[in-house]
């Protein structure tokens, strides 16, 4: 019980690593501490138990906002939203825990501590990352964004790569303290930590991509509209209104507004108004971009993002939407749900898969809606022909929660991946401004009305992590696992 207390409390720990907190040695630590448990267990079991565990730490603590979403702005009964919550954390613990169970059912040797457990914690991150459409949230790799020398690894191997590395750079610590005694053996622990951690700070210092020389003023606006106000009929004229208005006052070649801002369809908008953005987008040599509801409301319609302005009007449309909150997965069977969720709009249509990027505000903008920034892969098929990344989001749906922090991070993440700037306009928060490194240049407070001013440099050029994705990374994990897998199957052959 103790040992399982100790990897729960692990779990707990690492999320100290992640923002707003952003300690991002205490994620290494947190995960050194479940490998010390994995290490010592005794049976698949113990392995399997402690790395729920830590799962069980690491989504309590880090995803609690969960409950928020279904019981706040859901409508879902207290209790009803905090089994929910609390099913979802255990499901998503189950990951690490099969890791863990398949840690203790392969490992043949000491060393397996630093090749097998970095291959297993990030097959279990990426597998977490895609099976029912993917919640790959508190991976390890946005912990060491954008400060931790390990960050210098993102252009190249992505997210997940930062994971391996720190997970290897995890095993390194508990194999050190291990082999404290034995010279030689810490002295590789010692060697191997220092040439990671020195191979980071190098590569912080290489430049990927290449400034275009081309740059555009940007206003980003944060309306912050409470989520229950919404979508209320009587509040739209007054939504509109404010939106107009700050853009009115607030002149920029590139005005971005967030998620669903304008809470009513596009066939539904007054003439005079879209002419009015389309004004404010000319006058000012650039263009506006907005969220709102396309389609009809009684048939097909889409999350989308519209352009008014210098530029024809261009469109993009969400096409990873959120389970049970913009579709409904076997309506047949889960359709209840909706009654249970007084959640407006939960039937969107899924946009393209291969989007162009919107030619706008003297940029070519990689567009993408709130959660669709989760999946770097998806954001890379809109490069190298973008020259800016932009997300629009509303996090009002999780309050003053972590969530609102950890997605700035996730897009921290974004940006370094691709070498490219990122905007984020957000009802709520938080609104921000991201250079090519990773780094917040500019926020705003959150839970205000506010107007984010800045300048978007345009870049060109790809990083690895834009020409091969993912698929490094998962080379070499599916290498070491078939590896041990075929030693295994040789070893039993062998035995009389």
């Amino acid at each position: 019980m103790l040992a399982l207390l100790l990897s729960f409390a692990a779990g707990v720990l690492a999320v100290g690593g992640f923002a707003p907190f952003n300690f991002y040695p205490l994620s290494i630590l947190g995960l050194a501490l479940l490998f010390w448990q994995w290490h010592d267990a005794t049976s698949v079991r113990a392995g399997f138990l402690s790395g729920l565990a830590f799962g069980l730490g690491l989504f309590g603590a880090g995803v609690s906002w969960i409950y928020v979403s279904l019981h706040t702005y859901g409508g879902m009964a207290g209790g009803l939203a905090g089994f929910t919550t609390a099913l979802f954390c255990g499901f998503l613990s189950l990951f690490p825990a099969c890791a863990g169970a398949l840690f203790t059912r392969l490992r043949q040797r000491a060393t397996a501590l630093l090749w097998l457990t970095p291959a297993l914690w990030v097959f279990q991150e990426w597998s977490r990352g895609w099976i029912f459409t993917g919640f790959p949230w508190l991976a390890l790799g946005y912990s060491q964004v954008p400060h931790s020398p390990l960050a210098g690894y993102a252009p190249l191997v992505g997210v997940y790569g930062v994971s391996y590395l720190s997970a290897l750079l995890a095993g390194l610590l508990v194999w050190t303290i291990r082999h404290r005694r034995e010279r030689v053996l810490l002295l590789w622990g010692l060697c191997g930590t220092a040439l990671l951690l020195t191979g980071g700070w190098g590569l912080q210092k290489q430049t990927w991509t290449t400034s275009a020389g081309r740059t555009s003023s940007v206003a980003l606006i944060q309306g912050n509209i409470a989520q229950d106000m919404k979508w209320r009929p009587e509040k739209t004229a007054e939504t509109l209104s404010l939106y107009a208005r700050l853009a009115a006052e607030h002149p920029a070649q590139l005005l971005i507004f967030p998620e669903t801002a304008l809470p009513l369809f596009e066939s539904e908008l007054p003439a005079a108004y879209r002419e009015k953005l389309v004004q404010i987008g000319r006058q000012n040599g650039g263009d506006i971009l907005t969220g709102l509801p396309t389609g009809s409301p009684n048939g097909v319609y889409y999350n989308s993002v519209l352009s008014f302005g210098s530029a024809p009007t261009q469109a993009y449309h969400k096409s990873h939407l959120v389970p049970f909150g913009e579709y409904i997965p076997l309506k047949s069977l889960w359709g209840w749900v909706i009654e249970v969720l007084h959640i407006p709009l939960s039937d969107f249509a899924r946009g393209s898969t291969t989007p162009s990027p919107l030619q706008v505000g003297g940029q070519s903008v990689a567009m993408n809606i709130c959660y669709e920034d989760v999946f770097g892969e998806e954001i890379i098929r809109q490069l190298p022909a973008a020259s800016v990344l932009a997300n629009v989001s509303n996090d009002a749906w999780f309050g003053d929660s972590l969530a609102l922090w950890q997605h700035a991070q996730i897009s921290q993440m974004r940006a370094l991946e691709s070498g490219r700037m990122m905007l984020r306009a957000t009802n709520t928060g938080l609104t921000a401004i991201i250079n090519h490194k990773g780094e917040l240049l500019a926020t705003l407070p959150p839970f205000e009305i506010g107007v984010l001013h800045g300048t978007v440099t345009a870049y060109t050029g790809s990083t690895p992590y834009v020409r091969w994705g993912n698929a490094p990374v998962l080379l070499i994990c599916g290498f070491t696992l078939g590896i041990v897998v075929l030693r295994q199957r040789t070893r039993r052959a062998n035995i009389p």
